[in-house]
């Protein structure tokens, strides 16, 4: 085996500096690649580069290519760390196509290919990236597998439920599971994780980007056990398993502290758990961050700016509407202002902000505390929903006496709003008088920037979804999602919105005062200028960000 220096010098990823460096006992040698990547600023992707051209081999990208999760569990982890290398995928013939950090190591191609039991193809692809899809797709599933098979069998001898004493003891079996699916749950990006009893089965699933992926599946016998090592978690009574519960707990990982807040619910197979991830360094998040388009943004930011009135932001669950408050608060929260919350729960905690926590059982509703805060000199007040009619009502008034109120509620559109305040009895003459803007929004997957594939949507049929304006007269070039790693084979990575913002102006106050219903409101707003959630999809889908099915997907 040659030096690798020369070449990198040509390539410019090695200075003469760090050539010089290099000492000779591992010039040409397979550790030499280690010790570039350990002492220089080489990377492992440069080295596998100059390693393919030498083998006269494919270079592949691990970040940019699909790889297939069958053709990874045909050669055991171990062999896979030992040798740094991963099968990516079957080719036509039903060779394993093997990526490997150096392509002339024969004990790698021959354990792989009698692990595998197929003939191997090698390509080259860098250490660190290797290791990297290594941790991604082995994951901790084999060790997770494993300790709910023990743990079913030891229940199955007991003929009872799994015993939770010792939970405390971080060797124990029912803790080791529950720890291995919460920090996989975080290293995925969930922001949810379904724990769901079965006759014969319990099903674990984790919701990434709002879609929710089953991921674990073992015997019922064990269910009973992650529930209650849950429960002592949480702080909630183990013996109680006849009515919900919530509760909350917190775990680190790295230099991360995610809070967790959970739910039990009983059902007829036995308690179901949802539990919510909440990373306090996700929270900061800015209005520029939301996906608003320039004039969307524009709005939004007048109404949250002005002294007084009431901004409503809504959607159904899960529909980001909490993050859109929270990105308001940061923009209107200064020291010159006293901002007060009401929520249920309170999700992130901001410096500098007075939050309260809504406590039914002890009396403490959103009226109960709403009626108390405004005794406490606000000047902005945030409720996390607006539930009922009483609320509705403070909520209207603190906003006709100097306050700014930001609140969300429960309705699939902006219009509906107006309407929906009506039903909950607030007078429409307060409604017209209080309400400065409401926002409709929900929430789409963002297409994977790394491997989204263009693709062209002929006009008569961008018409016909449509997509297409009046201004179109040719086909459409739009993104579809494809899959590679970096999404773990979805086609998308992280989510955006898509919005509509009505802001009140005279004729809509007007409308609202007669009583006028939700989709005559929202004709008149579109008639002045404001953009549907559809059509704002539309331009997301257009401008690379997003799909049409996505967009189909949430609105209506």
């Amino acid at each position: 085996m040659l030096s690798l220096v020369p070449d990198l010098l040509v390539r410019g990823a090695l200075t003469e500096q760090e050539a010089r460096s290099v000492p000779v006992t591992v010039r040409g040698t397979p550790k030499e690649a280690q010790w570039l990547t350990e002492h220089t600023k080489v990377k492992s992707a440069d080295l596998a580069q100059v390693i393919a051209a030498r083998e006269n081999l494919e270079y592949v990208d691990l970040d940019r290519v699909r790889i297939d999760s069958s053709a990874v569990s045909m050669v055991p982890v171990n062999v896979c760390r030992r040798h740094v290398v991963l099968p990516i995928a079957i080719s036509d013939r039903g060779r394993i196509v093997l990526a490997m950090q150096d392509p002339t190591n024969v004990l790698a191609i021959d354990d792989a290919q009698m692990s595998s039991g197929r003939p191997i193809t090698p390509v080259v692809a860098g250490a660190n990236e290797i290791l990297a899809a290594i941790n991604k797709y082995h994951r901790s599933d084999k060790e997770l597998n494993a300790l709910t098979n023990a743990l079913s069998e030891e229940v199955q001898s007991r003929h009872t439920e799994t015993d939770t004493t010792g939970a405390d003891d971080d060797s124990a079996p029912i803790v080791r599971v529950v720890n291995l699916l919460i920090n996989q749950a975080i290293h995925d990006g969930a922001s949810d994780i379904h724990i769901d009893p079965g006759e014969r089965q319990t099903v674990v699933r984790y919701r990434v980007d709002g879609i929710l992926h089953e991921v674990q599946r073992s015997d019922s016998d064990i269910h009973s056990g992650i529930v209650s090592r849950l429960k002592i978690m949480a702080g909630m009574n183990i013996a109680e398993k006849r009515v919900p519960q919530d509760g909350r707990f917190s775990v680190s990982t790295g230099d991360r502290k995610v809070d967790l807040r959970v739910a039990t619910l009983p059902t007829v197979w036995g308690e179901t758990v949802v539990m919510r991830l909440l990373d306090a360094k996700s929270a900061p998040v800015t209005l520029n961050d939301l996906g608003f388009e320039p004039d969307q943004l524009q709005t939004f930011n007048k109404a949250i700016h002005t002294s007084h009135g009431l901004v409503l932001v809504t959607g159904p669950t899960g529909s980001g509407k909490s993050t859109t408050l929270y990105a308001a608060l940061r923009e209107v929260a200064t020291p010159e202002v006293n901002v007060i919350t009401v929520e249920d729960p309170v999700e992130f905690r901001f410096a500098g902000i007075n939050q309260v926590q809504v406590n039914a059982k002890a009396g403490m509703t959103f009226a109960a505390a709403l009626r108390s805060i405004l005794r406490a000199d606000p000047d902005i007040v945030l409720i996390g929903e607006i539930r009922d009619e009483e609320t509705a009502k403070i909520a209207i008034e603190a906003s006709l006496t100097g306050h700014l109120v930001l609140a969300t509620l429960h309705t699939n559109d902006a219009a509906s709003a107006v309407t929906r305040l009506a039903e909950m009895g607030v007078e429409p003459y307060l409604v017209s008088s209080a309400l400065t803007a409401v926002v409709g929004q929900r929430l789409v997957r963002r297409l994977c920037q790394y491997c989204r594939a263009e693709t062209t949507m002929p006009l008569d049929q961008a018409r016909q979804v449509g997509i297409a304006t009046a201004d179109d007269f040719e086909d459409l070039h739009i993104y579809e999602a494809k899959g590679c790693s970096r999404c773990q084979g979805s086609g998308y990575r992280s989510r955006m919105g898509v919005h509509e913002i009505i802001e009140m102006s005279p004729a809509l106050s007007k409308m609202t005062l007669e009583g006028a219903g939700a989709g005559q409101l929202a004709e008149q707003a579109w008639s002045e200028g404001a953009t549907s959630m559809r059509r704002d999809g539309w331009t997301k889908v257009r401008e690379g960000f997003t799909t049409i099915e996505e967009v189909l997907r949430v609105v209506s």
